[in-house]
C-alpha cells in the first residue's frame, strides 16, 4: 500500500447505535472522564492520563486520517447516535497501520466504564474492522491485549479473531506483577463482515 494507492477514509462511520468520527477539542471533558481512570489505564499498561495529556492527544487525533506509512493511525471518537440528549464521547477506537507493505493493521478500543456491558465496544470494533477490510484493503487485522482484560478478549472473539499467541509474563500487569499479553488476529479472507 503506497501513498498513491491509499484509499480515502470515509468518515463518519455510522452504525445502528453509534457514530465514529474524528475528535474535536470540545471532546476534552468526555475523554478525560475515562482516560483519567485507574480502571481504564490498568489494561493500557500506563498511568491514567492528566487533562493536559488528554488535550495533547486530542490535538493529534483531530488532525486527520493519514493512512499511508507504517505507524499512521486513525483514532476515532465513539458517540451514541440516539439524539441530542445522548452523551458525547463514550469511548474511542484506533486503527494503526503496522505494515503498509504487508497490509497489516492493529485495532484497539478504549471505553468509559460507565457505558460498559451494552455492546458498544463490539459494535464500534466491528465497524472499524469493516472499514479496515472493505475500505482500506487490510490483509491482516490484529489486536494485542492484556490477557486479564476479559472484556477485550470477548470483543476479539465476537469479531471472529483467533488467538495467535499468548506471551507469558512479558509486561507488568495491573497489580504491578508480571502479566501475559494475548495477540488475536483475523485475515481479510476470514472476515464475515
Amino acid at each position: 500500500m503506497t501513498p498513491a494507492s491509499t484509499p480515502p477514509v470515509p468518515l463518519p462511520v455510522v452504525t445502528e447505535r453509534l457514530v465514529l468520527r474524528l475528535f474535536t477539542p470540545d471532546d476534552l471533558d468526555d475523554v478525560h472522564a475515562y482516560q483519567g481512570l485507574d480502571e481504564v489505564a490498568r489494561y493500557l499498561l500506563r498511568p491514567p492520563l492528566t487533562r493536559e495529556q488528554c488535550a495533547k492527544s486530542l490535538a493529534g487525533s483531530a488532525s486527520g486520517t493519514a493512512w499511508a506509512a507504517d505507524g499512521d493511525d486513525l483514532v476515532l471518537a465513539v458517540c451514541r447516535a440516539d439524539g441530542p440528549d445522548a452523551p458525547g464521547v463514550i469511548g474511542e477506537v484506533v486503527l494503526k497501520l503496522a505494515s503498509a507493505r504487508e497490509r497489516q493493521a492493529e485495532i484497539g478500543w478504549i471505553f468509559n466504564p460507565a457505558y460498559g456491558g451494552r455492546g458498544y465496544a463490539s459494535e464500534a470494533a466491528h465497524a472499524l474492522a469493516a472499514l479496515a477490510f472493505d475500505a482500506l484493503n487490510v490483509h491482516r487485522l490484529f489486536a494485542r491485549l492484556d490477557a486479564a482484560n476479559t472484556g477485550s478478549v470477548r470483543v476479539c472473539e465476537r469479531l471472529g479473531m483467533r488467538q495467535e499467541a499468548r506471551l507469558v509474563e512479558n509486561h507488568f500487569g495491573a497489580d504491578g506483577g508480571w502479566g501475559d499479553e494475548c495477540v488475536y488476529a483475523i485475515l481479510a479472507r476470514d472476515w464475515k463482515g
